[in-house]
């Protein structure tokens, strides 16, 4: 399968700039983890892929065409708001929108049964979706973004309102849709989450992507950090050429350096920390996806973007 580009996208509403220049693509077979606070154009950019809205300037492609009303047909899309029929019987709303994807009837509703079993609602195919629980409105959600067998997955907060269980199994329907090839985007505020999910992940500010790549590559900061459990004292530290104590409490503590090749200034913290007393434990620190996202968003934001935070979608 083919990749998904979104291509330098701008878009504005009256004098707030909701996108700018917004650039990343996702890979077939790659589950894209699309992180930012409310207002930073996440969901602006995921309904201009889906066609809901037109940018200003930019493209969307498919397999290095843009996007037109027939590959829009083959993207599985979940929107964050429910867009489901409320009054609709799970079960024949699954089929009627397999059906305007172009499914005849018979192959929607083995569609339809499939994902209901899959996501474990096959019960509840005869209730209206009003008297589902909100979990259970999710996951019907999910399944209404999936029954058409669609070659792109567009999800918008996927994860929301479930519980650990629904949250495994909605995980392990985006690793098997992965594994078949077919690009993943999903948006999330569960950065934990995002973190073991994705293959990479793009963390957009104010309309702009801020940080785009893969976790470990995300991670790896300038200065390596290493976490030393052993002396009780973290003044062994002091001798150790371009390594500063970041933090010491109790017998563990962590250390920057920074300048000398990260071969060399290791071995030179462990043999400090050694020669000060036992040492249980010496690890590099990286910091987590929650930690860089604090960094990233909470970085300065030139003045004329301060109002796309205030009332970008």
């Amino acid at each position: 399968m083919a990749s998904l580009e979104i291509d330098a996208l701008n878009k504005t509403y009256g004098s707030v700039r909701a996108l700018r220049d917004m650039t990343f693509d996702v890979r077939a077979g790659e589950i894209f983890g699309f992180v930012g606070s409310n207002g930073a154009g996440k969901s602006t950019t995921m309904r201009i892929v889906l066609g809901v809205l037109a940018q200003d300037s930019g493209e969307v492609r498919w397999d290095s065409a843009p996007l037109g009303p027939d590959t829009r047909r083959r993207i599985g899309y979940m929107p964050e708001e429910r867009g489901l029929y409320p009054r609709m019987k799970v079960g024949e709303q699954l089929v009627y929108l397999a059906r305007l994807h172009g499914m005849d009837t018979a192959a929607a509703r083995a569609s339809m049964e499939r994902w209901t079993e899959t996501l474990g609602i096959e019960e509840r195919r005869g209730d209206e979706v009003l008297k589902l629980s909100l979990g259970n409105q999710q996951r019907v959600q999910l399944a209404a973004a999936l029954v058409h067998e669609p070659d792109i997955l567009v999800l918008d907060e996927p994860f929301s309102g479930l519980d650990p269980v629904a949250v495994d199994v909605m995980s392990g329907v985006l690793r098997e849709q992965a594994a078949a090839g077919r690009p993943v985007v999903f948006s999330s505020h569960q950065l934990e989450l995002v973190e073991r999910l994705s293959d990479r992940v793009g963390i957009v500010r104010a309309g702009s992507m801020v940080a785009l790549g893969g976790i470990d590559e995300l991670r790896t900061t300038e200065h390596r950090r290493w976490a030393v459990d052993g002396p009780p004292d973290s003044a062994w530290a002091a001798g150790v050429p371009e390594v500063r104590v970041l933090e010491s409490s109790g017998t563990t503590t962590v250390v920057e350096a920074a300048g000398t090749g990260p071969d060399e200034v290791d071995q030179a913290v462990l043999r400090a920390a050694l020669a000060a007393g036992p040492v249980r434990e010496f690890s590099l620190v990286r910091p987590s996806l929650t930690e860089l996202y604090r960094d990233v968003v909470a970085a300065d934001v030139p003045a004329e973007q301060v109002e796309t935070e205030e009332g970008a979608a």
